[in-house]
């Protein structure tokens, strides 16, 4: 990212001549996306729907580092972590506006492949994007996404509806991608110390795709509406699943019992997780960034959810006064704590 030889400086476009690059080929594809790029704001249309609006911001150095990271790996995943949390609300996005602050390293063509990956994101969940900014930055590169969605008011759901006796339950499974990260930061800690020493990534593919390439789990909303399913509570696990589930019992007034032994984990998590002598379930719990949606439903909807492959029940929620405990065996309850991410000022 240090040498730009061959490449052209951002100065030989000039702010809106880069817009127009960079935009040149979307198309809106939304109803509800009545303007988009090249005016002052975005128009859209929502009629009777509730909106959902929500914003990240993603800085070089604190949420990315890019010795290892892609720049369209980079874009792909600023526009999945806010759609995430589209879904988390029960809504379908639309649209997106990304803002872009970059500094002189940064050429044209750097600029594309980060847009490459908006785009393929976009694409991918049938968004539109529909405006955003471009300004300069003095350390580095930083990406502000905006999503906005859509959801029937009937079947919004928030993070304070969970009841005792629900289920709780997760999509996927976890703890992939902090063990992504982990070898990420392995390869490039030997790198950097030894630059003739080629990174080994060779048999890491499912950890560094979800570190790198998360999934946004919209198949998830359009399976709980196909089925007529309605979670009381659900949030995206972006920190880690207890910092999550306690977000929920917090904002419901509740507490929780989750199984030790219920915990979904990939195969090659697992052996990574070994190979690095690392707790499975401290990952899991505390690693963060896998994306997946974490919810809770009624007890006469067991039945649907124990038969849905992408679903996995790990527990329940309880009476807040009987707190909120992971269930390690039969006599073992251990207390849940969040020990999460905290981006300010450390590392994951």
């Amino acid at each position: 990212m240090n040498e730009n030889k061959g490449f052209t400086p951002l100065s030989a476009l000039g702010e809106f001549g880069l817009i127009d690059l960079l935009t040149k080929d979307i198309v809106i594809t939304n109803e509800s996306s009545v303007k988009g790029v090249g005016d002052d704001a975005a128009v859209l249309d929502y009629k009777e729907k509730q909106v959902v609006v929500t914003t990240d911001m993603l800085m070089e150095g604190i949420h990315f580092n890019l010795m290892y990271t892609p720049l369209k790996h980079l874009g792909y995943k600023a526009i999945i972590v806010n759609l995430s949390d589209v879904y988390a609300m029960n809504g379908i996005p639309r649209q997106v506006v990304v803002s872009v602050a970059v500094s002189s390293k940064f050429a044209v063509e750097h600029l594309k492949e980060l847009y490459e990956g908006i785009d393929l994101a976009c694409r991918e969940h049938g968004v539109d994007l529909v405006g955003g900014d471009t300004t300069s930055s003095l350390t580095g590169l930083a990406i502000s996404v905006t999503a906005m969605g859509e959801v029937a008011k009937e079947r919004v759901v928030y993070r304070t509806g969970a009841q005792k006796n629900d289920l709780i339950c997760v999509s996927g499974n976890l703890g992939a991608a902090y063990l992504g990260l982990q070898i990420l930061e392995r390869e490039n800690k030997i790198f950097s110390e030894n630059n003739a020493v080629q990174p080994e990534l060779k048999g890491y593919d499912y950890v560094l795709a979800r570190q790198l390439k998360p999934a946004a789990r919209g198949d998830i909303v359009r399976m709980l509406e196909k089925n007529n399913l309605l979670p009381t509570a659900m949030i995206d696990i972006s920190d880690g699943l207890s910092s999550e589930l306690l977000h929920i019992c917090n904002k419901s007034d509740a507490g929780c019992a989750v199984y030790l032994d219920k915990l979904p984990f990939d195969q090659e998590t697992l052996r990574v997780a070994e190979e690095l002598n690392l707790d499975p379930t401290t990952c899991a719990l505390n690693g963060g960034e896998d994306y997946e949606l974490l919810f809770t439903a009624n007890l006469s909807d067991y039945d649907l959810l124990a038969a849905e492959p992408s679903i996995r029940i790990i527990g329940h929620i309880t009476d807040k006064a009987e707190g909120t405990y992971i269930i390690a065996g039969e006599d073992k309850k251990i207390p849940l704590t969040a020990q999460g991410w905290n981006p300010v000022g450390q590392d994951k």
